[in-house]
């Protein structure tokens, strides 16, 4: 058997000029969830797009829009960003002195509650909000650009952090130079949830391409006890 794993390609390596096109091809093409990469030029030295890019794609597909808020703060933007259609909403321990509230405040608008980490982040900074969450999501990249190389030393704290979650109905998201070429690695070490840019977008195949990265991080189940199995049942897929 082999554990399912969530694909979820990143627009910001789509065509902006056909943005609707894009987000309605990769759905069609097999992707799980769609990766929304909000950049505010503050927390991250770039800036993408904000809560009405949001609202303009969500009628396009009916797959989890995963949006990633790379801003500080975020707690202001939180109901804008639900209201505009967001599913799961992750946020940066780094971004605010109040992890804990902000991932109250998502739950409360109803949506799925993420923490993201920077590559020198460690795993101990969710620690205390386990019970918050319904997804870690460890940057492999410093995050501001698309298109960075792959950071192989945070595949030690992915499997940490998959320790760390065992047994909760937590996904293990991983973000930044994800490739067919390093997907098997990032899925042996317990991560879930793949987002992927440019190894989606490039060559126009968009099929190929995620049923490629798919094939690769799909790895033999590991041990687990019946509570993770039916917790995993509640998540979105």
């Amino acid at each position: 058997m082999t554990r399912d794993v969530i694909i979820a390609p990143s627009i910001l390596a789509a065509d902006f000029a056909r943005l609707g096109e894009e987000v309605a091809a990769i759905d069609a093409a097999g992707a799980d969830w769609i990766h929304c990469d909000v950049m505010d030029g503050h927390f991250v030295p770039n800036i993408s797009f904000g809560a009405d890019v949001i609202r303009a794609i969500r009628p396009v597909t009916a797959k989890p829009l995963d949006v990633h808020l790379m801003i500080a703060p975020a707690d202001p933007y939180l109901e804008a960003f639900a209201k505009a259609g967001a599913d799961i909403m992750t946020v940066h321990a780094e971004a605010g002195a109040h992890l804990d509230r902000s991932l109250q405040a998502i739950r409360a608008l109803g949506k799925q509650a993420g923490v993201s980490l920077c590559p020198a982040t460690p795993e101990s900074a969710i620690e205390y909000v386990l019970d918050r969450i319904d997804l870690v999501l460890v940057m492999t990249v410093n995050p501001g650009f698309g298109g960075q190389s792959f950071l192989a030393s945070q595949i030690e704290k992915i499997r940490r952090i998959r320790n760390m979650i065992s047994g909760r109905p937590i996904r293990l998201e991983v973000d930044g130079g994800i490739t067919r070429d390093n997907a098997a690695a990032v899925a042996a070490a317990g991560a879930d949830a793949l987002v992927a840019g440019s190894a989606v977008f490039r060559g126009g195949d968009y099929a190929s391409n995620i049923a490629a990265i798919r094939a690769a991080a799909e790895v033999p189940k590991p041990r687990q006890g019946s509570a993770q199995r039916a917790g995993e049942t509640m998540l979105i897929r």
